[in-house]
């Protein structure tokens, strides 16, 4: 059976009003699809990108079942659960359940890190019908007691696949487990890999299975393009792009925080505004950022891939991947922000030498072949970037001075996009950030470098440059003065390089660990430290 409007789904009055009010007549697929198995009380898996309309395939049938059954929520508890990856998305959730439910005497709370906690506990503690929460502030407040799950009737979890990316399934865990067994599950997730089946499963009972689309297809209205273009030129081709006022609003993609910060700056110095959001903003400066976009006082809104699952904007006419994702999953919820609602979209992709190969990910996930468009002919040879700029700002860099990482198979690791867990945890800076300077090497031909020439030590110092003893039981000497620092073995000096590197400490006797005191006992490090 095929449901034209939403008068056919059988959802309550009030229900039916407010959605006439926002001018939703025709129910979309998932929306017909989920909405009657989850008002029959169902557990449900649905496969869904986002701007398919999910939010309201689960929010309508949940007002519609609380409303049905009216009775006091206890004090710190909730009726029905949300869990959101991101503050933004469960923003907008707790948004749609209080437009949906404006005709019914429903309370909706959101909760998420970022924000002081004392007024979300203050909100929790006369219990509230339906709760929206991100899992690290949830988990904390379970943890301070301020909120109980013992009463939860139904769970959904949002985005589940996003939820998995950023490592919040730990906590997801723990949450599930403090619910009801005796509980309707939702379960929404934009692709389907093998991990979040296995959840699903776990998470699941016998559910009813919603699939609107084939698993990370990109939606048909998006008109995709891919621009081959050195890194170094990457900014001057997005200010070219911007010169056409047919981009009303955009969205511009970086893989870190760091780029997207960048971007922004070199886009002021060229005289054209935008703001950024991502993880190090404030939740304040996120929350403006994102209303001055959505009411359209700002034309450009850059961002990184952690932030953007809760950007659900109308007439978003550009999607610009500044950066390629280095998971190919994230390329299809990126250019889901266009095209949303019946209208068509543009998404174009720059892609330098090193992003070839997350071009073909993304090809091969997505089963098109992204169509090529020329490189403007009058693009500037040279980047167009603001003296400002820091080394820290610019990104990792690799041994040849360009961004360490940005591809695959050329030796270095790919830059960690935010969110992601860094693959090598517990080594400060990284595999290279933690290195040393090394000495340079002597060039190829030529004479050593000044600092790796040995120093003459004089035939006889002066009385008061001669080593003295260092007062230890083992009779080794200390060194002062110029002589400080002599390498005992071979009879040299430190060179320039070992001195900027170690500064002027000298080299410390063994046994040295107390400081150069009697009785300190051990093997002492080579130098100082």
């Amino acid at each position: 059976m095929i449901l034209t409007d939403f008068n056919s789904l059988g959802l309550a009055a009030p229900l039916l009003k407010a959605l006439a009010t926002e001018n939703y007549v025709t129910p979309t697929p998932v929306q017909a699809q989920a909405i009657p198995h989850v008002m029959a009380g169902r557990d449900l898996l649905g496969v869904a990108q986002t701007g398919t309309g999910k939010t309201a395939a689960f929010a309508l049938p949940i007002l519609h079942r609380l409303s049905a059954d009216k009775k006091p929520t206890p004090r710190r508890a909730c009726r029905a659960l949300v869990l959101s990856p991101t503050r933004e998305l469960a923003s907008q959730i707790a948004e749609s359940f209080s437009t949906y439910g404006a005709n019914l005497s429903l309370t909706v709370t959101v909760i998420f890190g970022g924000v002081k906690i004392g007024k979300q506990i203050r909100d929790l503690s006369y219990g509230v019908d339906i709760l929206v929460a991100t899992p690290g502030r949830l988990l904390d407040l379970v943890n301070q007691r301020a909120v109980s799950l013992g009463e939860v009737e139904t769970i959904v979890l949002d985005e589940a696949d996003q939820m998995l990316d950023m490592g919040f399934i730990h906590d997801i865990k723990k949450l599930v487990a403090m619910v009801p067994k005796k509980r309707q599950s939702l379960f929404f997730s934009a692709t389907m890999p093998k991990d979040i089946a296995e959840l699903a499963d776990r998470f699941l009972t016998n559910p009813a299975r919603v699939s609107v689309a084939p698993v990370a297809t990109t939606a048909e209205r998006i008109d995709q393009q891919v621009i081959f273009v050195e890194t170094s030129r990457k900014q001057a081709l997005l200010t070219k792009l911007l010169d056409d006022r047919s981009i009303e609003r955009a969205l511009v993609f970086t893989r870190t925080k760091h780029g997207a910060d960048r971007v922004v700056r070199r886009l002021a110095a060229a005289g054209i505004p935008a703001a950024a959001i991502h993880g190090n903003k404030s939740q304040p400066q996120r929350e403006k950022a994102l209303a001055d976009f959505r009411d359209g006082r700002s034309r450009l809104l850059v961002a990184t891939d952690i932030a953007a699952r809760g950007i659900d904007v109308d007439a978003v006419t550009h999607v610009i991947n500044f950066d390629l994702p280095n998971v190919p999953e994230s390329y299809v919820h990126r250019i889901g922000r266009t095209a949303r609602a019946g209208a068509a979209g543009i998404a174009i992709s720059f892609c330098d030498g090193e992003e070839r190969a997350f071009l073909r990910d993304i090809e091969r996930l997505t089963r098109l072949k992204v169509p090529v468009a020329p490189l403007p002919a009058d693009l500037p040879n040279v980047p167009d970037a603001p003296r400002g700029d820091s080394r820290e700002d610019a990104g990792p860099r690799g041994h040849n001075g360009r961004g360490a990482g940005q591809g695959r198979g050329h030796g270095r690791p790919a830059p960690r996009a935010e969110g992601q867990r860094p693959r090598h945890e517990g080594r400060p800076g990284g595999p290279r950030g933690d290195e040393r300077p090394r000495p340079a090497r002597a060039e190829q031909g030529g004479e050593p470098r000044r600092e790796h020439q040995p120093r003459q030590a004089p035939a006889q110092p002066p009385a008061d440059m001669r080593v003295r003893p260092s007062g230890n039981p083992g009779g080794r000497m200390a060194h002062a003065g110029p002589a400080q620092g002599r390498n005992e073995k071979r009879g040299s000096t430190p060179s320039q390089t070992e001195r900027a590197r170690y500064g002027d400490r000298g080299r410390a006797a063994e046994g040295s660990r107390s400081g150069g005191k009697p009785g300190g006992g051990g093997r002492g490090r080579a130098w100082q430290g």
